[in-house]
């Protein structure tokens, strides 16, 4: 019995995927991937819930998991962009620039490795909202990773545009959905921090 539910499970799974994959072209640029493999905030918790071999990284800057939290379900955080004494304010968006982690692709191979998984393992990948997520599965991508899904509503969620509301995350996103997070880090899922 117990096989034909994950028989069930693996197989809702796959459907799920291939329809947020046929519905690809309906998300903005800059949350596409070259992978074309994409997860809402949901659809991932339940996918790392359900499969034991799924890696999930976190991959906002340190400041961003500081003071907004972490999901608790996540492996791992490693930033793809951090700020840095090299981070600028930008007047036009009206925030600080993000440097590029350049040994994000190392860390995440090390990572991997540790885990006993490779390249084709399932990863998935999750930032603020799905455009540095989506970014970094490309980076990935380009260095023989070949199943790296990005969460297109990322850890906050998309803005709303009209009403009251307008600019803020709260739509979608992993903390909106109530799945489970936590403003208390684990030291143990943290990567290369900073040294005193």
């Amino acid at each position: 019995m117990a096989y034909g539910l994950n028989k069930a499970r693996v197989y809702f799974i796959t459907l799920l995927i291939l329809s947020l994959q046929s519905s690809a072209q309906e998300l903005p640029k800059a949350k596409r991937s070259s992978l074309g493999l994409y997860l809402t905030a949901q659809d991932a918790y339940e996918l790392k819930r359900d499969e034991d071999r799924v890696l999930f990284i976190d991959i906002r800057s340190l400041a961003e998991i500081n003071f907004l939290g972490m999901p608790t379900v996540a492996d791992a955080h490693i930033e793809y962009q951090r700020l840095d004494a090299n981070s600028r304010f930008d007047p036009k968006r009206a925030n600080f620039t993000l440097s590029p982690n350049h040994s994000f692709v190392d860390e995440v191979k090390v990572l991997v490795n540790q885990r006993g998984l490779s390249e084709s393992a399932k990863l998935i990948l999750m930032c603020r909202s799905g455009s540095r997520s989506a970014q970094a599965a490309n980076e990935l991508a380009q260095f023989g990773f070949t199943q790296v899904y990005s969460i297109t509503d990322g850890y906050e969620g998309d803005k709303v545009r009209i009403g009251p509301s307008a600019g803020q995350r709260i739509l979608n996103g992993w903390k909106n959905s109530g799945l489970p997070w936590s403003y208390k880090l684990e030291l143990n899922k943290l990567q290369n921090l900073p040294q005193e």
